[in-house]
């Protein structure tokens, strides 16, 4: 059936009007024009051009005699009017042409039982039934071709009644799921808050933890300065030092004697080889044959020979002295480190590094700690060496060291974490915050060989189902709105007509010899998520069409009222 949506619009308007008596209007005349109409007068005044007046009787007498067409609303003579049509002579005419607006909408169908509605006058009387709109079959009064349209507006009433009541409560779903979502993202919103508030707390307190920490290290690590610190072995003084340096450059040398002794018994192993090749090379070859570089090689085969027979060998090592250098010490080869290292190490630093060890033993206590701070202004100020004898600092230093160490860390991940949470609250998840609620939630749709996939808030995906690897088709950009304009389909699965809400997925997977992938994702209001459709409109740009509560008009709990409502 053939539809027209600005009739629509202008038939509702119409319904909303003063009710007027059909019987006491013309054929066609819909209820906002009836005061141009009155039943009664005996003259009719062009509504568009009030200087031409009728007798009444020249009322749908079939003949366009209104420059505006408003003398014949039920009939489809004036159908041709239209602003968009070419200028042309037209006798009679105040304008001379037919490049003029009609008065009227349409032809008005009563539609009782349903909705009034205007139809085109070029579907006047055309043999059509028109049921869509003209539902009671008025438009084709005259029958034309036998074609009689039966009233069906009883039915098709009741159906759009039932259809309405569906939309209706639909409706009232979607907004009560957009109000829970709403409400979730509300408290969502405030858990971001809260944490904000308790991270801003915790980096107060490490803040203040990190500084005292600080402090102590410092405080440990200078009055640990002055103390002579054992190294590893025990030994203390220069000379236990110089012994564990000793003994690892010992075990050192040993791990690279062997190493060389590996390598030479290699080298030894590929020298055999080339000797059997050069001599070979001389007794196998033919001196019948001419060839200058063969002879040169043999000529220097049996040099080599010769000198290796002839020449002088180097003292060579035995084996056996280099693995007894090899075997590890102890009491029965190599050096006994132990006799080294036990008993006894105190050295001249010892005492020069603990000047109490002077003192009598009833004094020492007290003048302990005022000594150590005397010892370490001299080490300050360069009287006296900083901890001569170690390589190694004490494990008090240690454990505040790794304390403030922690502390610190603590501190940057606390910031850090402050950080994303600020970022996240700032970010536009649309109107009343609502997509915070769905972020991270995906929906999908098979189309053809694939599935498509968005996830809010995140990125769009193309999955092959015949295991050839996913396509991102773009990552989450930021909020738009645009105005759609497509026709109402009967399944409520569509964008309409108006405003509507778009995300913008952008910086997508390249396309082959083009560029990156984009997804523009248009939202209309349904009960649940639900992907539509999918199209390409242009080369790897991709819309799709999406059902969401969250795209529903912003509507209110019964009984709350608003601010605007106060």
């Amino acid at each position: 059936m053939r539809q027209t949506d600005a009739l629509v619009l202008l038939s509702t308007l119409a319904h909303t009007s003063a009710v007027v008596s059909a019987q006491s209007l013309p054929r066609g005349v819909g209820p906002e024009f009836a005061k141009f109409y009155e039943p009664k007068a005996a003259t009719f005044t062009c509504i568009g051009n009030p200087s031409i007046v009728l007798k009444s009787s020249q009322i749908n007498d079939n003949s366009c005699d209104c420059s505006d067409g408003s003398d014949e609303p039920g009939t489809a003579a004036c159908s041709y009017l239209d602003p968009l049509s070419p200028e042309q002579p037209l006798q009679g005419s105040v304008t001379g042409t037919t490049n003029i607006t009609s008065a009227l909408p349409g032809f008005w169908c009563t539609n009782e039982g349903h909705i009034g509605s205007y139809v085109p006058f070029t579907y006047v009387n055309d043999g059509v039934c028109d049921y869509d709109l003209c539902c009671d079959g008025s438009e084709e009064f005259a029958h034309v071709g036998g074609v009689k349209c039966e009233n069906r507006c009883k039915a098709i009433g009741k159906e759009w009644r039932r259809l309405e009541d569906e939309r209706k409560k639909s409706k009232e779903r979607s907004a009560e799921q957009r109000r829970a979502l709403v409400k979730e993202s509300r408290e969502l919103r405030q858990k971001v808050e809260s944490k904000i508030a308790s991270l801003k707390q915790e980096i107060k307190e490490l803040e203040v933890k990190k500084i005292d920490l600080q402090r102590k290290f410092e405080e440990v690590e200078r009055s640990e300065r002055g103390k002579v610190i054992k190294d590893e072995g025990g030994q203390g003084g220069k000379l236990g030092v110089l012994l564990s340096l000793a003994k690892n450059r010992v075990k050192e040398l040993r791990d690279t004697l062997d190493k060389v002794l590996d390598q030479r018994d290699d080298l030894q192993d590929r020298v055999d080889q080339l000797e059997d090749i050069l001599t070979k090379l001389r007794t196998e070859y033919n001196p019948n044959f001419n060839d200058e570089g063969v002879k040169a090689a043999v000529k220097a085969a049996e040099d080599y020979a010769a000198s290796t027979a002839s020449g002088a060998k180097s003292e060579e090592i035995a084996d056996a002295d280099i693995m007894k250098v090899l075997e590890e010490d102890g009491e029965a080869s190599g050096i006994n480190w132990a006799e080294f290292t036990e008993g006894d190490s105190a050295s001249d630093a010892d005492v020069v590094y603990n000047l109490e060890a002077y003192l009598p033993g009833f004094v020492r206590d007290y003048i302990h700690d005022k000594l150590n701070l005397v010892r370490i202004w001299m080490i300050e100020n360069g009287i006296l060496a900083d901890n001569p004898t170690s390589g190694h600092e004490s494990r008090l230093v240690t454990a505040a060291r790794e304390l403030l160490d922690s502390a610190k860390n603590d501190f940057s991940s606390r910031t850090s974490q402050l950080e994303e949470q600020e970022k996240d609250l700032d970010k536009d998840y649309g109107p009343d915050d609502i997509f915070r609620a769905l972020k991270g939630k995906c929906v999908s749709s098979d189309v053809g060989e694939y599935e498509y996939e968005l996830c809010w808030i995140d990125r769009t995906m193309q999955k092959s189902k015949k295991g050839h690897g996913n396509t991102n088709m773009g990552n989450f950009k930021g909020i738009d709105f645009e105005e759609a304009d497509e026709e109402e389909r009967a399944d409520g699965k569509g964008l309409g007509k108006g405003q509507r809400m778009v995300l913008r997925y952008t910086d997508g997977q390249g396309c082959w010899n083009g560029p990156n992938r984009r997804t523009d994702v248009w939202l209309a209001c349904a009960e649940k998520d639900e992907l539509w459709r999918v199209s390409e409109s242009e080369k790897c740009v991709y819309k799709m069409e999406v059902g969401t509560p969250a795209a529903c008009d912003d509507v209110h709990e019964p009984g709350v009222r608003t601010k605007d409502e106060l």
